[in-house]
């Protein structure tokens, strides 16, 4: 990484440090997601991938479940969760692990449950799905989070926001094609509702940005990041009708 990506780096988790998530979601969606898991084992073992500061993982450790790895490569989100986590008494059923979502090496079938709420699209969708495979035991389940088009025929605005910004972003029927030739099969799916976006994610997000501003004024990155975020959230409000986050549930065939 160049000093210049660094910089940027540092800026963007300078801007979204200690907000309550780093992308859309809530402890409701979280739950209505596990509750289509029919058949995990209690005490499950879950693998939380791309935890950030680890807001569906604490919700997950409130549910059946065993001990979850939430992984992420930002060490400041890995010890805030570790915190919070210890703040709550799950510090027992929570364990944090700095690793790169693309170079997990955990190893083969030891994962009942594979779980990332806004994460996947770094990989990407369907290379996301193959590579977790193998770390899932037969019959394992996975639930991830991915941005998703609603409808067939957006405007040019956010078709060309999107195809910059993640050009192999899909409907989703394509998405659930695309799972079962992963080698999974679909449990369900729903779109996380439009305060998923705001409570949590936008609304705060919007409101540090002018002070963010104000702070590194004369910054070119950072002036970059800004109008980058102001525009992300100006399009949502505008076009939330024509893509969203989606929720897929889906089981590893044998």
């Amino acid at each position: 990484m160049t000093d210049a990506e660094d910089h940027v780096m540092r800026l963007f988790y300078e801007l979204h440090s200690d907000m309550p998530r780093q992308g859309p979601g809530d402890a409701a969606c979280t739950r209505q997601a596990f509750s289509m898991l029919a058949g995990l084992p209690p005490r499950a073992e879950v693998l939380d991938v791309g935890c950030g500061p680890g807001a569906q993982t604490l919700t997950l450790a409130t549910l059946d479940t065993g001990t979850i790895t939430a992984v992420d490569n930002h060490a400041p989100y890995l010890a805030e969760l570790t915190a919070v986590a210890e703040q709550h008494g799950l510090a027992d059923r929570i364990r944090t692990v700095e690793k790169d979502m693309t170079a997990l090496d955990f190893p083969a079938a030891s994962c009942d449950l594979i779980w990332s709420e806004g994460a996947i699209y770094i990989m990407g969708f369907e290379t996301g799905l193959r590579a977790w495979r193998p770390l899932l035991r037969a019959g394992g389940f996975l639930a991830v989070t991915e941005a998703t088009w609603l409808a067939s025929d957006p405007p040019a605005e956010p078709a060309a926001f999107w195809d910059e910004g993640y050009p192999a972003m899909q409907d989703v029927e394509a998405n659930l094609a695309s799972i079962r030739e992963a080698g999974y099969r679909p449990l369900g799916h729903f779109t996380l509702p439009d305060s998923c976006w705001w409570a949590d994610y936008y609304t705060p997000l919007e409101q540090r940005l002018a002070e963010f501003e104000r702070h590194h004024r004369g910054d070119e990155s950072a002036r970059r990041i800004v109008d980058m975020e102001r525009r992300e959230i100006a399009l949502f409000r505008k076009y939330a009708r024509y893509y969203g986050y989606v929720f897929y549930v889906m089981r590893r065939e044998s």
